[in-house]
């Protein structure tokens, strides 16, 4: 098994807790996609960003991580579904951090073209899971989509037969986010 380690100075802003003081997450029932509960799972359909995750994506997380589960592997939920909204902040963050629009884009999508607005993709920790899911991802249908995005997986239902597609370096490379 292989795990990643990410330096802080490269882990984007999405991923970081939300919340009132450092490492604090609140849940966001206003439905604004701006905060997760610390240790939310993929079966806390209570959470915004879980219940708003597409239904399918669900379904294939939830079985992923019951299998993890037998294994001692658990899939905490750093970020699913947002809202534009929250897309939007993320976006101007990471802007603000990096430097340029073009640095922020290795790392955040527009609110138009991101996944998790979409509720197409979700970011999981710790980095077992990611392992496991690296691993495992495949046979549930859950692909790694960006190689400097260990944490972000999304549904590709052709990887159970097919295997996951080749990652992309990073979100610039995604055709998706040239919208």
């Amino acid at each position: 098994m292989v795990t990643v380690a990410v330096p802080s100075r490269l882990a984007p802003a999405a991923v970081k807790p939300t919340g009132s003081g450092p490492g604090k997450r609140t849940p966001d029932g206003s439905g604004a996609g701006a905060g997760v509960p610390e240790d939310a799972t993929v079966f806390d359909t209570d959470v915004p960003a879980v219940r708003n995750l597409d239904r399918d994506l669900a379904d294939a997380l939830r079985r992923a991580a019951g299998e993890a589960q037998r294994e001692g592997v658990a899939f905490v939920v750093n970020s699913g579904w947002r809202s534009a909204e929250h897309q939007e902040r993320l976006l101007r963050d990471a802007i603000r951090r990096y430097g340029s629009r073009a640095e922020a884009a290795r790392w955040v999508a527009t609110p138009s073209t991101s996944a998790h607005v979409a509720g197409e993709a979700v970011d999981l920790g710790p980095s077992a899971a990611t392992a496991w899911l690296s691993e495992h991802g495949a046979a549930h249908g859950l692909c790694q989509i960006y190689r400097n995005e260990p944490w972000h997986f999304e549904l590709r239902p052709d990887a159970v037969d097919d295997g996951c597609p080749r990652m992309y370096a990073d979100p610039t490379q995604d055709p998706r986010m040239q919208q």
